[in-house]
């Protein structure tokens, strides 16, 4: 596939697209959330791209959605089913979804539609789908504490660019090898040349580094996975619930992830946790057990009288000798003791064992002093010991961890992938259920039903989405055209309404989605013209700017639904009357599907050189002040106006009245007519 060809695809884009594992797959499935990993690519945008490869891909010319209302209701239907998904990639994922005129498009969605159909929406499920997101890239992975060396600068340049996470030294022989050992905990070198070659610290020699990056940086793969941990985690429980087939070892995957902090370091191993503790409380530790000690000295030289002769006192002052002296001769076991509780201390608080013990134990000497103090090169020798043993340990559990989740990376991506497509897949099984919705049938152009006329939709049991109210508070519509309508009725009768239902129910079967009704058939439209009601009478130019709007469509629609609502307000009823009269007719011999909502229908028809279809909704009368409609156009039938009903149920009352004030007619017959009857008269 050729990224600079997708809409909207310039080069700088196509450079980050190719950046991608699998551009092509990302782009030809849809999957915002792979292509939102390009660099500087969000969601939003990734939405737009896949939509663009997606018309490619089926040839699609666009435009199906031709004038503003058309697009207000894909927008609203759209809407409601970002209502019903649960994460934001969802909702971005449903924005790849559109009306399409191509067959082959339209199918495709059809059979992921009717997987989604299959999906049961569990609350446990849309609760588990909260966790989840697309999984991303660390990104700032730093290790300090280990590098990379060689004598060579092309190697020097492949190593930066394989593994940007360590320092890359260049050396020039096993000298410089040496003194970099004195600054890194690790260091690696990437030359055989270096194989043999013995040198104080962790040196290793690992020709193949730059194959086997996991190894050699564990904290990549460890960084991924501790970034994601929580999404994953309810990637996994979503699996579970839903009971999806997992593209990786689920159990496997959740051990990893036990053993894995949030930043990136190994948890649960107890040897490590010691290590780790020692390391930090290691000074604290020393300077307890030197109070330790002098606390229990200072004890012992209250509780012990010291009796010192005078020519032994003599001595010691010729002597120069001090304290010290004194301790040594008269309290030499207490302070024995002393610095025994102090190393006994130092070993426990520290949990130190044998051999760390040995040297913990020199940093109280022997020889008698006060007070007591820790020896600093003993306690920093045991400080680099421990260190030493716990970078050992982190780096051998941090690469069996590492080796156990790398394999686990592509299941993860996928199990996290699977997860936000069931959200997609079950917003439209929620909508589908909420609104009682069925898979449309598409039948060819020209093909009818019983040996009547060609079919360009119709609708049986269809309620419309866009109503705000509950579904069992809107009536049923059944409707049918082929060819082109006038559909007439009472105002608030429910045109609109229909018209919406009609927009919708076509849309959402040329976006590949079921449609709210009992059954719908239909041709495949090429694109939809809905033309909303005009608030007001246009002034000239946009008189003139609608005229050419629909001479454009009346010379090649064919494959056209129009959608009319009330036309006659651009201008006065005459003239409106003639100009609709005229686009029906246009629209009748190039084969297009069109309805249009107006009250001058019994004027159009008389107009127009061909007979056209009439439909109505009608009001079955007046109860309480309020119309009770028939919400199914009948066809082939005018519909009463409201004033003509409201003067109807006048003429009956005063009619009443009179019989049961008079008696009815002196002849016995019907009552004489009166003001309303003549009125109602004119209807006729």
């Amino acid at each position: 596939m050729d990224l600079e060809s997708i809409p909207g695809v310039g080069e700088k884009t196509a450079r980050a697209l190719s950046a991608l594992d699998d551009p092509e797959r990302a782009l030809r499935a849809g999957d915002v959330e792979a292509i939102a990993t390009a660099p500087g690519i969000s969601q939003g945008r990734a939405a737009r791209i896949a939509r663009g490869a997606i018309r490619l891909e089926h040839d699609d010319p666009g435009g199906f959605l031709a004038t503003d209302r058309a697009r207000e209701v894909y927008r609203e239907l759209l809407g409601r089913l970002e209502e019903r998904t649960v994460t934001d990639y969802a909702a971005q994922r449903l924005e790849t979804i559109y009306p399409s005129p191509r067959r082959s498009r339209i199918e495709e969605v059809q059979s992921f539609a009717a997987d989604a159909l299959e999906r049961e929406p569990e609350p446990a499920v849309l609760a588990a789908l909260e966790g989840v997101e697309p999984l991303r890239e660390p990104g700032d992975v730093r290790v300090r504490e280990r590098c990379l060396a060689t004598t060579d600068a092309e190697r020097y340049s492949e190593a930066r660019e394989a593994i940007p996470e360590l320092s890359v030294e260049i050396v020039e022989d096993a000298q410089g090898l040496a003194e970099l050992a004195r600054g890194y905990a690790t260091v690696i070198a990437l030359d055989e040349s270096f194989a043999g070659v013995t040198l104080d610290g962790d040196v290793q020699v690992r020709p193949d580094a730059l194959e086997t990056p996991a190894e050699v940086v564990p904290e990549r793969p460890l960084a991924f996975f501790a970034r994601n941990r929580d999404r994953l985690q309810a990637a996994i429980e979503v699996h579970r619930e839903a009971g999806l087939d997992a593209p990786c070892d689920l159990a496997a995957l959740e051990d990893g992830l036990s053993r894995l902090d949030e930043d990136g370091t190994v948890a649960g191993d107890d040897e490590l946790d010691r290590l780790t503790t020692a390391v930090d409380d290691l000074d604290a530790a020393a300077g307890a057990a030197e109070s330790v000690a002098n606390d229990h000295l200072r004890e012992a030289i209250r509780e012990q009288d010291v009796t010192i002769e005078g020519s032994d006192l003599l001595s010691l002052v010729e002597r120069g000798a001090g304290v010290d002296s004194l301790l040594s001769r008269e309290l030499a076991d207490e302070y024995a003791a002393a610095v025994e509780a102090a190393r006994d201390h130092l070993v426990d608080a520290l949990d130190l064992e044998q051999g760390e013990a040995e040297i913990a134990r020199r940093a109280f000497s022997d020889e008698p002093t006060f007070p007591v103090e820790r020896d600093d090169d003993v306690i920093g020798r045991l400080r680099d010991e421990l260190t030493a043993a716990k970078e050992r340990r982190a780096g051998r559990l941090k690469r069996e961890l590492a080796a156990d989740l790398a394999d686990q990376r592509d299941g993860a991506r996928q199990l996290v992938r699977d997860a936000l497509e069931l959200d997609v897949e079950l917003a439209i099984a929620r909508f589908a259920r909420e609104y009682d919705c069925t898979i449309p049938e598409f039948v060819a152009p020209g093909e009818s039903e019983g040996g009547g006329d060609a079919v360009g939709f119709a609708i049986a049991g269809g309620r419309s989405p866009l109503l705000d109210e509950p579904l069992e508070a809107i009536d049923p519509v059944d409707y049918e055209v082929s060819g082109v309508a006038l559909l007439s009725g009472v105002n608030s009768g429910g045109k609109t309404s229909t018209l919406d239902l009609v927009a919708s129910v076509v849309i959402l079967a040329h976006m590949g989605l079921p449609v709210p009704a009992e059954r719908v058939r239909l041709r495949r439209f090429d694109d939809l013209h809905y033309h909303a009601k005009t608030q007001g009478t246009l002034d000239a130019g946009a008189f003139e700017s609608t005229v050419r709007e629909f001479a454009d469509l009346a010379e090649g629609g064919e494959g056209s639904l129009v959608l009319v609502d009330e036309l006659e307000s651009i201008t006065e009823p005459g003239a409106s009357a003639k100009i609709i009269a005229g686009i029906l007719e246009a629209l009748a011999e190039n084969g297009a599907t069109a309805v249009f909502v107006s009250h001058l229908a019994d004027e159009i028809s008389e107009m127009a050189a061909f007979d056209v279809t009439v439909d109505g909704i009608e009001a079955v009368g007046l109860v309480d002040g309020e119309l009770e409609v028939n919400r199914s156009p009948v066809k082939d039938h005018l519909a009463r106006s409201t004033p003509e009903l409201i003067v109807e149920k006048l003429a009956d009352e005063a009619r009443d009245d009179r019989i049961a004030t008079n008696g009815g007619a002196p002849d016995g017959g019907e009552p004489e007519p009166v003001f309303y009857d003549r009125l109602l008269e004119k209807f006729d």
